[in-house]
């Protein structure tokens, strides 16, 4: 790619199982592109100073093809002014991307210019009509957009049966956990809060502060059970039932392997939790005895931000968690047995994420090498911090972590050589990522609380190339959520899925992309659709889009490539 202005990395990298050393670290620049793409959103606490707990948490952001043109558009989750106060009564915004990595806002055609104090987002087409919906989450009322065409979208929330249910929800995503084909729905819960029971907290008895989640009691999750299109909770006899929660993140993971997906969630001052599917439309909650509940010393810490994925090409994927300052991120490797341990500790992983406070997270293959790496978003909740007494160290605005992944687990901070844009300290909040200009490599998104939302253009030099997959289901979901791909680059083994949820409030794209290296093939791909079936292709060549329909093999290819 051209715009390059990052220097090599000194690092060779031998790509797990392979049999040869892969060239030179690529050298790449995660450039902010955010004015010159067109977007040019900002968040909207509806702060006033009374220190509502909600104005701390920010807002995510949703990566999805809003209008079936094949190119991902961008949807910023926003607040708004509180009830019966004066202010902006500012929306959720759509960016409709026009195929190049340019984007134009469409919120006043789109439907979805309805004021809410929104949190999170989570995209998928629960009605299998070909088009891609989309839940909002919010402080009250959260509300499902059916997709009618064109990026236009209608509000059913109480048509299909999720209206009626005010809460502080936070993260969502859709799976399919009985495998009927119909994606279901997962809402986070943080804490049992209303404007009508904010609690005063004050660090000096006089002037109010932001509270810790200790002052209010928690909030179980739900789970709706998608019936031909519309939604019936049982989560009480799902087994989810848990009103001690404080969830903020939750990530899709089959951990066992059992081809049953199990749901992972980061809470809040209270142990994260692991329901274990159990194929009979309940879960188990087993994150004590799969190690994932607690710190390496037993402790509930501050969880926000999660997700899971198979970062060192083991075939068994790994969980992170992002926490809150002083406590570090957990980085859960697999043990044996399906426990768990925090790799965190002892670790530059641990070291450098005890002075940041995390939020958004996602594991990517940023340069394309086949191996997943790391990035988090960070920032302080409170905007007086700096100047409290003995935090002098502590500020509001922090910069991000960008860990390469340098083979055999080992993670190392390159968010400086991504560039001085990228690397600028801010009050980071969401994060998600997707092939914006669709070139191959992947750009990322970053949200900020109470302000602007970030584009960061990735220019690799080109030396790495990817194949881009996406899957459609016939029989199963259509957008295939809950698919595995092992793909086979020579004789390294690669395993991707297909998901929604993960990071913090937001939603990454669902095609996925797989880093070949220098190699210009994809030798195999073995898709494990949800449900059952396998299908695999063979020789898939490098910087190529290909659509993969269950049964149908590929049905669509295009170039990747700027244009």
């Amino acid at each position: 790619m051209t715009g390059l202005r990052a220097r090599a990395l000194p690092v060779i990298v031998l790509l797990a199982g392979a049999s040869a050393l892969l060239p030179a670290a690529p050298r790449f620049q995660l450039v902010d592109v955010s004015a010159r793409a067109g977007v040019r959103f900002v968040h909207n606490t509806g702060a006033f100073g009374q220190k509502y707990l909600p104005e701390t948490l920010g807002a995510g952001v949703g990566v999805f093809d809003a209008d079936g043109d094949g190119a991902q558009d961008l949807l910023f989750v926003n607040g708004t002014a509180w009830p019966g106060r004066s202010g902006a009564r500012t929306t959720a915004r759509l960016y409709r991307n026009d195929g190049r990595g340019s984007f134009s806002d469409v919120t006043a055609a789109s439907g979805l210019d309805v004021p809410m104090y929104g949190m999170g987002a989570a995209a998928a087409d629960y009605d299998n009509d070909g088009r891609v919906d989309v839940l909002i989450t919010a402080v009250g009322q959260s509300r499902l957009f059916r997709n009618t065409g064109g990026a236009r979208f209608v509000d059913v929330t109480d048509r299909v049966g999720l209206g009626g249910r005010s809460a502080f929800s936070t993260a969502a995503l859709w799976f399919d956990y009985d495998r009927d084909g119909l994606v279901d729905l997962v809402i986070d819960n943080y804490v049992r809060w209303t404007p009508e029971t904010d609690v005063f907290c004050s660090t000096d008895g006089k002037t109010k502060a932001y509270c810790t989640p200790e002052a209010y009691p928690g909030s179980t999750l739900w789970l709706y059970r998608n019936t031909d299109g519309t939604f019936k909770d049982v989560t009480a006899a799902a087994g989810l039932l848990d009103p001690t929660s404080k969830a903020l993140g939750v990530a899709l993971v089959d951990y066992d392997g059992d081809g049953w997906h199990d749901l992972f969630v980061a809470n809040d001052t209270q142990p994260n939790k692991l329901y274990r599917n159990k194929g009979n439309g309940t879960f188990a909650e087993t994150a004590v005895q799969a190690g994932l509940a607690f710190s390496e010393d037993g402790r509930a810490r501050a969880g926000m931000g999660a997700d899971a994925a198979d970062y060192d090409n083991s075939g068994v994927p790994s969980f992170v968690v992002t926490n809150f300052w002083g406590e570090g991120m957990g980085l859960y490797k697999p043990g044996g047995r399906g426990q768990y341990e925090d790799r965190a500790p002892g670790s530059d992983v641990g070291r450098i994420t005890q002075s940041t406070l995390g939020f958004g997270c996602f594991f990517f293959d940023l340069d394309l090498d086949g191996l997943l790496d790391l990035l988090v978003v960070n920032g302080h909740i409170d905007d007086t911090v700096a100047s409290a007494k003995g935090h002098g160290r502590i500020t509001h605005a922090q910069p991000p972590h960008l860990f390469r992944n340098l083979g055999g687990g080992r993670l190392s901070d390159v968010a400086q050589e991504a560039g001085a844009a990228f690397a600028a300290p801010k009050v980071g909040r969401g994060a998600a990522f997707g092939d914006l200009d669709l070139d191959g490599d992947l750009d990322v998104l970053v949200t900020t609380n109470g302000g602007p939302a970030y584009l960061y253009r990735n220019d690799l030099d080109g030396t790495n190339r990817s194949v881009r997959i996406t899957l459609r289901g016939t029989k199963v979901n259509r957008d295939a959520i809950g698919a595995r791909l092992r793909a086979r680059v020579g004789t390294t083994w690669l395993t991707r899925d297909v998901r929604t949820g993960s990071s913090y409030l937001s939603q990454s794209e669902l095609p996925v992309t797989i880093g070949l290296g220098a190699r210009t093939t994809l030798d195999e791909a073995a898709i494990d659709w949800p449900g059952g079936g396998r299908e695999t292709l063979r020789s898939l060549a490098a910087g190529q889009a290909y659509t993969v329909t269950e049964g149908r093999g590929i049905t669509a290819q295009r170039r990747l490539g700027r244009p």
